[in-house]
């Protein structure tokens, strides 16, 4: 047999095995992405027992992490700042749960997230700086939507409830309206992008933008959003000097923005307020005074520095909604560091890496993430933003070192037929 032929078929096979664990490895992406939907929200067309919820997305998780052990059993991980970081914030969400302050739950919430961590370890071998994950999030994201948007067709009156001010909710699967103008404003954010960068045709592009605009609109998300526009922004801006693509998006956006700040400026003004008095919305919808309530109570030594253990996030019975003040709250000032640290860690780097597409996304979904963590929760626990971030650190890592060439091996009978002639000679 010849020698390329041999190395033809091994190639081939090789092949085969990279496209099978690809595969594998978007299915545990996928699965963690289920994991995070929650399991609370609006009334379902079907109802939907809150334990039958947790199964599901539990067993998401565990199916999650057998998957990925099954695809890297050498363990092999790369080294990720980012998931070093949050394997750290384990420590402060193990010390104060342990008090069993917040119950058996905060015991439950503690392992959740440190299988979400570990998952995230065994993924990290395929963080090579590509936009593998990228098309990956986009994916799954849409097919979320996808549900929501099939909700609407099915009964409008289900997604769109008077209980959330007509504001879009899931229909099929228990999504609030924040959740919803999350998904849409990330995949619209990283689809532009990719069309930026010509790494996607604008009719595949339209096909994913259009529908995640519209389902935005029907939210009503005010935090999803300006984190979009403003994480765009900063974005394109990374690629302005690079891209005259970039440029030429820039300054139609703000010709558009502006023209739309005229002559509509009075139908974005009550798009935004949502129909709430000028007093409500200057507290931000009630939330200053959970935040308020949260920071005047009594904290000892202990739940200063590691918290009260990981809840539900709230306090007092209504939802903190704000990522730092439930760290605080839960992981105290310990977890409220080392969630700075990420985002610290994580935009540092991306600035410090030269123009390009990757450093592009990864900007917008750190800013994204920064941004909504004003008035959302989720930083200092398994949720959608930890996985927005993954994505980010896999955009950021440096990529994989080619394996140098194998040495041809010369024949042992070749060898020795010279050294007896060098001897006869």
């Amino acid at each position: 047999m010849r020698p390329d032929h041999t190395d033809d078929t091994d190639d081939t096979d090789r092949t085969g095995r990279t496209d099978h664990t690809s595969k594998i490895v978007g299915t545990a992406w996928g699965l963690l992405i289920l994991n995070t939907l929650g399991s609370t929200g609006a009334q379902t067309i079907v109802p939907l027992p809150r334990s039958l919820i947790q199964m599901v997305t539990m067993g998401a998780l565990v199916a999650a992490f057998t998957l990925a052990l099954a695809v890297n059993l050498r363990l092999r991980i790369r080294a990720s700042a980012y998931v070093l970081l949050l394997t750290l914030l384990l420590v402060p969400s193990v010390i104060s749960s342990a008090n069993l302050e917040s119950g058996f739950g905060a015991l439950f919430r503690c392992a959740r997230l440190a299988l979400f961590v570990g998952t995230l370890w065994l993924l990290s071998r395929w963080w090579d700086g590509s936009l593998t994950f990228v098309r990956r999030h986009i994916r799954m994201y849409f097919a979320v939507l996808a549900s929501v948007a099939a909700g609407a067709v099915i009964s409008p009156g289900a997604a769109l409830p008077e209980l959330y001010g007509g504001r879009l909710v899931g229909a099929l699967w228990p999504l609030t309206p924040p959740q919803i103008g999350q998904y849409a404003a990330v995949i619209i954010g990283l689809t532009v992008l990719l069309v930026l960068g010509r790494r996607t045709d604008r009719g595949s592009a339209a096909a994913v933008i259009v529908p995640a605009l519209v389902l935005l609109a029907l939210t009503h998300t005010r935090t999803a959003t300006l984190g979009l526009l403003i994480g765009l922004m900063l974005a394109i801006g990374s690629l302005a000097l690079t891209s005259a693509a970039a440029r030429r998006f820039f300054a139609w956006t703000v010709l558009c923005a502006t023209v739309a700040a005229v002559g509509f400026g009075s139908l974005l003004q009550a798009w935004f307020l949502r129909g709430q008095s000028q007093e409500n919305f200057s507290n931000l919808t009630g939330r200053a005074k959970v935040w308020d309530a949260l920071l005047a109570a009594p904290r000892t030594t202990s739940e200063y520095l590691f918290g009260a253990g990981l809840g539900d996030k709230s306090f007092g019975g209504l939802p903190i909604d704000n990522s730092w003040l439930a760290v605080y709250h839960e992981q105290g000032m310990t977890g409220v560091a080392l969630v700075a640290a990420i985002i610290i860690v994580l935009g540092g780097v991306a600035l410090l890496r030269p123009p390009s597409l990757q450093r592009a996304c990864a900007i917008f979904l750190i800013s994204y993430c920064a941004i909504a963590s004003y008035t959302e929760a989720g930083l200092g626990d398994a949720s959608p933003y930890l996985l927005h971030l993954a994505v980010a650190a896999s955009l950021l890592a440096a990529p994989a070192a080619a394996a140098p060439p194998a040495k041809p091996e010369v024949p042992q009978r070749s060898v020795q037929r010279w050294a007896q002639r060098s001897e006869a000679t």
